[in-house]
């Protein structure tokens, strides 16, 4: 794994770190074509409505310029950066000046079966909840225990996501994924304003969906209406979309809709 500390080769961290100690620290997940970072400027927009949510200092051009060079060494693949708050002592007090440490990992591009994309998957239905909290809502910050519960639910090849709910029972996202769904041709997404990650691939999906004069909704979804829905689908950054075939006993067909939402995905991830 090609792995960068502070824009420089490293294989070693920091015991002090604050994002190992407590989470403290953002992520991206980002699709790599030809040294280039896929849709790296909502990637490095997310990024940096997180660092000033959490009060991180940011230097983005910096954060840029040495993604780009990581990028161009690894050239095919998926780098994951990650932003923490840097070093700091016992306690959850943050340090009156923090130095952020920057980190990218880099890894090969990953192996999904071809049925995913053509014919759709069967999601799991996840038992852990998504725990409400404003602050963090749509954040991609490092506290993923959430995510980490819910994909050991589940070990079977038969099921490539999770669908994850709120505590309240809302329909909120998978577990690496966003989640949409559509009736009667408007495309419906679940609000994440109490919990849930606001993925890059769901931005640009909905805004060209929008431009497409496709009606869309950002609202509260419950179970009964996803149960109800014409066509269900996931994306990322990195596989595009997946349309959702099964959950349970329940099955959807792959419409006309997510086929064109994939078609805009692939585009993007192959351009």
């Amino acid at each position: 794994m090609l792995s960068w500390v502070d824009g420089a080769p490293a294989t070693q961290l920091s015991v002090q770190d604050r994002g190992l100690a407590y989470g403290d620290g953002l992520f991206e997940t980002i699709a790599v074509r030809a040294a280039q970072p896929v849709l790296s400027e909502r990637h490095l927009a997310r990024l940096a409505e997180g660092c000033a949510r959490l009060a991180i200092p940011l230097d983005l051009a910096l954060l840029t310029a040495e993604l780009r060079a990581f990028c161009g060494q690894l050239n095919e693949g998926v780098a994951k950066l990650i932003l923490s708050r840097g070093d700091g002592l016992r306690g959850y007090g943050p340090p009156p000046a923090p130095q952020p440490r920057r980190i990218l990992l880099g890894s090969p591009p990953p192996s999904y079966p071809a049925a995913y994309a053509e014919q759709g998957v069967r999601l799991f239905p996840c038992a852990t909840r998504l725990g409400e909290q404003p602050l963090l809502a749509g954040l991609k910050h490092l506290n993923r225990l959430e995510q980490v519960l819910a994909r050991a639910e589940w070990q079977d090849a038969e099921h490539a996501e999770g669908l994850m709910r709120d505590s309240s029972g809302r329909v909120i996202e998978g577990v690496y994924s966003n989640l949409f769904l559509v009736k009667d041709s408007v495309l419906i997404t679940a609000d994440l304003s109490r919990c849930g990650v606001a993925g890059v691939m769901r931005a640009e999906l909905l805004e060209q969906a929008r431009a497409l004069g496709v009606e869309c909704q950002v609202r509260d979804i419950d179970y009964a209406e996803l149960l109800d829905a014409d066509e269900v689908l996931l994306c990322n950054s990195v596989y595009g979309v997946w349309p959702v075939r099964a959950l349970g006993l329940h099955d959807w067909p792959v419409g006309s809709l997510t086929r064109k939402l994939q078609a805009i995905a692939r585009t993007l991830l192959d351009s």
